[in-house]
């Protein structure tokens, strides 16, 4: 289910520094984004730091707010002028890409009306798109995370700490994002003879996902210390009963890899990650794994090839005779 107390309010026009038909438009542009793109609320925030970041920047780079004249005068000089600023500034190619690509929608939004071109993009190299690769759990180290008596003398409260096993049992046994696994409404929680549970992905898209027996047992021991009336709202709560925050969780985590000595990479979104590896190092073929993900591209799903081949080249390097030779 859609968490509508995620939506964040969109920024009026007084918040960009741009001509007033112009920062009109950028408040429309956002707005079209959540409404009628169905943008996730970090998608159209991230979008909007990047536009307030563009139009500050030619307001410096121009002398004078930019109004539709010098949007569509823009040259190719003035992309890459922007682009070094932002380099400048700290961010690395991944931002600098999601910048770029920012500019060039909002562009061609206002190029529909007859307010820019969004042509001048053609002559701009973008930045190299980095090759990291998602960080996985070993097998071990994952079942040791989402394992409740590796928690066992912290002085927390047993529901708190079966709460906090049941969530990342989801991360792990089911490849749910973190915000899907803390959108599930209790109605329908997977637990009996419910195999499956059926979330809101990214975009609004929805999938059904089958839920494994140990995944479903953390759910029920859970539910069943779980002091709050559940029925109607979210499965997972915080102490007080209101939906759960993802940083509570991320923290349980950061508490889990110093107890077990785990590298700062073991998130809770390296459960999904460690999901999809191991699915793949056993045989899962990219296309089941691309729709238990939620992927809409099967490139997107692509990359956890590279991750089992990286992962397989290390266990040669470390144990074949020859493999120092």
């Amino acid at each position: 289910m859609r968490d509508s107390s995620s939506k964040a309010p969109l920024p009026d026009a007084a918040s960009f520094s741009a001509a007033p038909a112009i920062a009109a438009e950028a408040a429309a542009w956002l707005s079209y984004l959540a409404g009628e793109r169905r943008a996730s609320r970090h998608t159209v925030e991230a979008y909007r730091r990047d536009l307030a970041a563009f139009l500050a920047f030619l307001t410096e780079h121009l002398g004078a707010r930019p109004g539709a004249a010098e949007l569509q005068a823009l040259q190719p000089a003035d992309l890459r002028a922007f682009l070094a600023k932002r380099r400048r500034d700290g961010l690395e190619s991944r931002s600098l890409l999601r910048a770029l690509a920012a500019v060039r929608n909002f562009l061609r939004f206002l190029e529909k009306k007859g307010l820019a071109r969004a042509d001048v993009f053609g002559a701009v190299r973008p930045p190299k798109r980095p090759h990291s690769l998602p960080k996985a759990l070993t097998v071990t180290d994952a079942r040791d995370i989402v394992d409740p008596a590796q928690r066992a003398g912290e002085a927390r409260e047993p529901w708190v700490i079966a709460r906090d096993a049941a969530v990342l049992a989801l991360l792990y046994g089911a490849g749910l994002r973190i915000s899907e696994a803390l959108s599930t409404a209790r109605d329908a929680a997977p637990v009996g003879a419910a195999d499956r549970v059926t979330i809101l992905g990214k975009g609004g898209k929805s999938r059904t996902v089958p839920v494994i027996a140990p995944v479903r047992a953390a759910i029920e021991a859970y539910l069943a210390l779980c002091p709050y009336e559940l029925a109607g709202g979210p499965l997972f709560v915080g102490a007080r009963g209101g939906p759960l925050s993802p940083r509570i969780v991320q923290l349980a985590v950061e508490r889990l890899r110093g107890a077990l000595g785990l590298p700062d990479s073991a998130t809770p979104h390296a459960l999904r990650h460690s999901f999809a590896t191991h699915l793949l190092g056993k045989g899962g073929d990219l296309r089941t794994i691309q729709e238990l993900l939620g992927h809409a591209s099967l490139s997107t799903t692509q990359i956890y090839t590279a991750v089992d081949k990286a992962r397989l080249l290390d266990a040669y390097r470390s144990a074949h005779p020859r493999a120092a030779d």
